[in-house]
This record gives structure tokens, sequence and C-alpha cells, in this order.
């Protein structure tokens, strides 16, 4: 069944790459935010690249890395389809990634898990190509394909044999248009999508405790809400539904076509021309606003889960690179993420479970490239006879130190470098390079910025890192979650 394509906060890649995103509670915020169908297996631009190996990865300053940008076209269609192509001949094989920008966050209030549902259908056959034949072009040549559905996307993709790259190409603009809304196979895959729900959320205390810690965190953001949505509004949307929300969001000028490979970037730029260049844009909606306002007062919730220990979740309201008015205190909250829960040497890890004994599990998030306003979270597992409320206590002392206390040059080098190697790290697949591309371009980022973050993180200060900590990570910014076992208070004093 679907699984988390990214790990486990969707939205940035400076979560889903580098090791920031360590939660306990990992698979309900995968759930949350991205979940994987379970399916068979106009101007050329271009940028220098350096081709540092890695094994000096490890390097103390963050300039001494760089994203590789070589070998990067990109081009638009007439009917405005925007075509990435990065060009990696290290193996005869081609990832083609098609990312449409819609997803949960843009669904009616009483239609959730309508993206999801239809990235199911989409799967069920078109006019020209049955469900059964697309699976074994799919395995004849060699190829594996899945699908993806995100607060802000939806996306499809195939891997090939790079000599395949027609095929993929041709299976995905046929299922832009031709898509089959049969009313027994649309019956078979309602009922697959609410048994996930049921399976990975309502069967699951800690995916549930989160989701009610999302609405209470993000009342009036869309992305308060899960991406499977709730189980009443799921069993009320209908075919007609699915038809009408394909039609209004599938088009060319809703798409972003990613392909990175083994590939010459004019002749895959002609083969995509044949296949796509002829199909219809549409008159697109405007998305809904993705902002959430923060400063609304402490709030702090007990939920009682079937779980075997207390959890403690913790949720402070920020922007995003996106929604910040000043980018630098966007850099400055992902730094003081890296420096809280940056590994074994960071601050929560070595003071809270390994000095003080408090803790057995602690970890952050925060997501710098995301579409709209997030959460930075905290997530923690007190140790036998330690409460709740004294884990939280000891975790808020630690991030007033932020604005406070000195905050030492080599913890603000290891967090450049953090950041930097785990984006780099993830170039190493076809996959994990077209993600990049691919995500960014869909939340509208271009993903030639992450060239630049080196110089951008180099740029941030001890002060930036204090200012946005004493801005953002305050008490009338929080939201917490007290997740307790059955019939015990979780959070008796030590």
């Amino acid at each position: 069944m679907p699984w988390s394509l990214f790990a486990p906060s969707l939205p940035s890649p400076l979560s889903k790459y580098s090791k920031k995103s360590k939660l306990g509670i990992a698979c309900a915020l995968a759930i949350a935010t991205t979940l994987t169908g379970c399916q068979t297996t106009a101007n050329d631009t271009a940028t220098s690249t350096d081709n540092t190996p890695k094994s000096e990865l490890a390097a103390d300053k963050s300039q001494t890395l760089a994203m590789d940008m070589s070998g990067r076209h990109e081009y638009q269609l007439d009917n405005g389809l925007k075509v990435i192509i990065k060009e990696d001949h290290r193996a005869p094989v081609v990832m083609t990634q098609i990312w449409y920008r819609v997803g949960s966050a843009d669904e009616p209030v009483d239609k959730g898990g309508i993206s999801h549902l239809l990235e199911h259908m989409m799967f069920k056959g078109t006019t020209n190509v049955s469900s059964a034949d697309f699976e074994r072009l799919i395995a004849k040549f060699g190829g594996s394909n899945n699908a993806f559905t995100s607060y802000d996307y939806t996306g499809y993709y195939e891997l090939f044999p790079a000599n395949r790259l027609p095929l993929a190409l041709e299976l995905e603009a046929d299922r832009m248009t031709n898509v089959i809304f049969d009313e027994q196979a649309f019956a078979k895959e309602h009922q697959v999508v609410m048994e996930e729900r049921r399976q990975r959320t309502d069967d699951n205390p800690l995916a549930k405790a989160y989701e009610s810690f999302r609405l209470l965190a993000l009342p009036d953001s869309p992305k308060g809400e899960s991406v499977i949505g709730p189980m009443n509004e799921l069993e009320s949307i209908t075919l007609a539904d699915l038809k009408q929300w394909y039609k209004t969001w599938y088009a060319p000028n809703n798409a972003t076509l990613v392909i990175v490979g083994d590939v010459e970037p004019q002749q895959a730029l002609a083969q995509v021309k044949s296949y796509f260049g002829e199909l219809t844009p549409s008159n697109l909606p405007k998305r809904p606003a993705v902002r959430q306002q923060g400063f609304r007062g402490y709030q702090q919730v007990s939920s009682e889960q079937a779980v075997e220990v207390p959890v403690l979740l913790m949720g402070y309201n920020v922007p995003s690179l996106l929604t910040t008015d000043n980018e630098n205190q966007a850099y400055a909250l992902s730094l003081a993420q890296d420096v809280l829960d940056g590994g074994l040497s960071a601050r929560l890890e070595s003071r809270l479970i390994r000095e003080q004994g408090l803790l057995t599990t602690v970890g952050t998030s925060y997501d710098l490239l995301d579409r709209g306003d997030g959460l930075f979270l905290v997530q923690a597992t007190p140790r036998e006879g330690v409460s709740l409320e004294r884990a939280q206590k000891a975790i808020m002392a630690e991030i007033d130190k932020l604005a406070t206390d000195p905050i030492k040059a080599e913890e603000i080098s290891r967090a450049k470098t953090n950041t930097m190697t785990g984006l780099i790290y993830a170039q190493d697949s076809m996959a994990g390079q077209a993600r990049m591309i691919g995500s960014l371009q869909t939340i509208g980022l271009d993903d030639r910025l992450l060239a630049e973050l080196p110089n951008k993180l180099d740029k941030v200060t001890v002060a930036d890192i204090k200012a946005a900590s004493k801005k953002y990570l305050v008490n009338n910014n929080l939201t917490v979650m007290y997740i307790v076992p059955p019939n015990k208070e979780g959070n008796a004093a030590k």
C-alpha cells in the first residue's frame, strides 16, 4: 500500500533529503504529507558544476559544497507544459516524472482526499491503453512506475532503459487526457483508499493524534487536514466529482515534466513535443492560499491513544522561504533546527538524552522550502518516570537558549554542512534529482536556487539565528499535545 516517497515531511527537500526529519512519529508525518500510490513496479539553461568527490563532502565550510546543476535544460511548450531535462550519463536509464500542481491543499472543504483517489484512478486505463496493457508494457520493457500525492502536488513516474523514453512519454501524455472513469473500477478503488485510511490513520494511534494536532496547529490552513482526508469526506466522493477534478487540474499548463537520465536534450525535447505538443491547455482556477496566522496564544491539549508510552508533540507556527518577509529568517530557522537536532552532537540529543537522561528519543522538523506556512516541529518520548511536562520544560529551555546563549562556530558550520551534504547525496540517484527539481518547481520555486544555498547559508549569522528564534520559537506561538496511554496521566512527576 502507499508509503512516503519523501521522509517524513514531504514538502521540503531540506527536510526530505537531510537528516533533519528524524521524528519518532515518522509514519504519521509521512502519511499526513505524502501518499505514494501502490502501482507496479523555451530557453535552454545550464549552470556550472562542482566536481567535489564524496569523500570531501564533510568539509567544515559550506561554501566548499555545491549542487550539481550541470546538464540542466529548461523549456516551455506553447501549451504551457514546462519541461526540465537533466543529463545524467552514468547509466543507460531514464527517470520520467510528471508533476501536477494540485494536491490536498487545493481540495474543497467537503472533498478531502479527492486528489489521492484520483491518483488511484489514473492507473485504471485510458481509451487507448487498458490498465492491464499499461502494466504489461511497463514490465515487458524492464520499467517500473508509481505515483504520489501530497498537499501541493500529484505526480507520476516511470523508470525505463533510456531507449524507452518515448514509451514513458506516450503513456503519460495519454493519461493526461484520456483516462476512463469506469464505475466498477471506481467502486473498487474507493474502497481501497478508505481501507488505506483505516490502516494508516484510524488504526494507528500516533497517526490519529498527529492528524488532530495539525488541525489544532493549522486551523486556517488547508494543510491542517491530512492528505488522505477524513473518512466521511472520502465516502462522499462520487465518480462525477473525480471526473471534474481531473478535467479541472490535469492539463499541460498545470504540469511540469522532469526527465533525468542518459538522454540527448534536443532529441528528448523533440519526443516530448511529439506526444505533448498538441494537448490543449485549460483555464485553471486560482489555488487556495496556504497561510496560517501565528501568535494565536499558547495551546495545549491531551490526546488519549492506544500507545505504550507517552509522546510529546510541539509545533511553532513559522513561515517558509516562500511566505517569509525576510528570507534570512527562514534560513536562520533551518539552521536553528539543525543546531538543536543535527546529529549526535546536537543540543537536544547530547544534553537531554545523554547528559540529563530525560528523554529516550527526540527529533525536529522544519520545511524551509514549502509552498505555504508550516510548523517547526518537535517530538519526544520521555524516559520512564519522567513526565511530559518536565520533558517539555527541558526542551523549551534548550530552545530558549538559542535566543540567549552563545552559539558556537562549529555548531553553525555543522548545521550548514549537514544541510548541503544531505541535498548533495540525494543526487546519487536519478529519482532523487528529479524529485528535487519537480518538487521545487511545482511549489513555485526555481530548483536552481539550490546552487545558491551555500552562499545564502554562509550569510546567516548567530545574530540571525537568535533573532529568528526569539521571534518565532516562543510560547504564544506554540501548540502542544500530550499523547498518553489509556487510563494514564502520562505525566506523573519525577
